[in-house]
């Protein structure tokens, strides 16, 4: 009777480890990600500090703008990194053309249907702009915003073609953006 037993535990030992190691993968990749996030981001910025200068529009060199840029940075980044591992723990794509296969509806997907486009497009954006003090990208985050709802709105339709009663009780619970 020892013998099945510690072959089951060594199977049991086995599987937390494979799962403890797509976990690590998982993190890994959403970070990796991300940095890329908010390297667009405070690309946008960087070049809205340019158009500034062209169109003889003052920035704004404020140790608490700076302050606030970080801290809404970090916190899109940390929202993003936790929705990032949720869609890669269900093998799912960040960036995808064709509707997903799996509903989240845990981590941050409980209190946001898109913590995604939360912390990248409002937080790390409108952070960065303020970390550079651009007005310009300051206007080029608000401007793109309801663009970006559009891209939701599309979205949340083929998610319903998709996921049909489950997406629609999903959606009654959960908030669009916050």
């Amino acid at each position: 009777m020892r013998e099945p037993r510690i072959a089951l535990r060594s199977i049991r030992a086995t599987l937390a480890a494979t799962r403890s190691m797509s976990n690590l993968t998982s993190l890994l990749k959403s970070i990796l990600h991300n940095i890329g996030v908010v390297a667009v981001g405070l690309g946008i910025a960087f070049l809205g500090t340019k158009i500034d200068l062209l169109l003889g529009i003052g920035g704004f060199n404020s140790p608490v703008a700076a302050a606030v840029g970080w801290l809404l940075i970090a916190i899109g980044f940390l929202i993003r990194v936790w929705a990032t591992f949720y869609f890669y723990m269900n093998r799912m794509k960040v960036i995808s053309l064709v509707p997903q296969q799996a509903l989240v509806t845990s981590g941050p997907f409980r209190f946001s249907r898109n913590p995604l486009y939360l912390g990248g497009n409002v937080f790390i954006f409108f952070g960065a702009a303020l970390l550079l003090g651009s007005p310009t990208a300051l206007v080029f985050t608000a401007i793109h915003l309801p663009l970006v709802d559009l891209f939701i709105r599309r979205e949340e339709k083929q998610l319903e073609q998709t996921f049909g009663e489950a997406w629609v009780r999903y959606k009654h619970q959960v908030r669009r953006w916050i």
